[in-house]
């Protein structure tokens, strides 16, 4: 056999070792979401509100590029309860002024998001959906995925740490 033919034929093995891996591991990560989805005996934990975020406590963070609205999260209302929550107060102020307040949960875990309640006239009004949705990463609701991904639950890594998350938005996301 030729150098070409080995060298052809290693740069074929290295692809396929490679497909075969990433293959593996999001099989991996699917059965893991599935496994944790269908735990009985998971439950969630007392939801407390927060007190209404003050403006010297909200911390910024990118979505994108071409996003039109500023988002921020209250640093004293992030918590990581015993049940896996990251629970958190967004702020999403748009061009105009017009701001929107929610108080929120991220579940790492399952990869999903609840809406607790929201914000008006400096106090909060309990959702009415009680409800987990999947987290998305579309333009409409893209401040979920980036939570989600780049500061509260990245991949690979063992269950966050509040300090650390508070640390990420205070100074950017840390690389991966």
């Amino acid at each position: 056999m030729s150098a070409f033919s080995r060298r052809l034929c290693q740069g074929a093995f290295a692809i396929v070792s490679v497909a075969l891996l990433s293959v593996s591991v999001a099989h991996a990560q699917r059965t893991a979401l599935f496994e944790s989805e269908n735990k009985p005996d998971w439950k969630e934990g007392e939801v407390r509100f927060p007190p209404y975020p003050a403006p010297a406590d909200l911390l910024a963070f990118d979505v994108s590029s071409s996003a039109t609205a500023s988002f921020f999260i209250d640093a004293r209302s992030l918590s990581l309860a015993d049940d896996g929550v990251v629970r958190y107060t967004l702020v999403v102020r748009g061009a105009g002024g017009a701001e929107n307040v929610s108080y929120e949960g991220i579940r790492c875990e399952t990869a999903e998001r609840k809406l607790y309640a929201i914000g008006r006239g400096g106090e909060w009004v309990r959702s009415g959906n009680v409800e987990w949705a999947r987290i998305a990463d579309n333009a409409l609701n893209r401040q979920h995925a980036v939570l989600f991904k780049e500061y509260f639950c990245r991949p690979g890594e063992a269950r966050p740490v509040l300090d650390q998350i508070v640390r990420s938005l205070r100074y950017g996301a840390l690389p991966r």
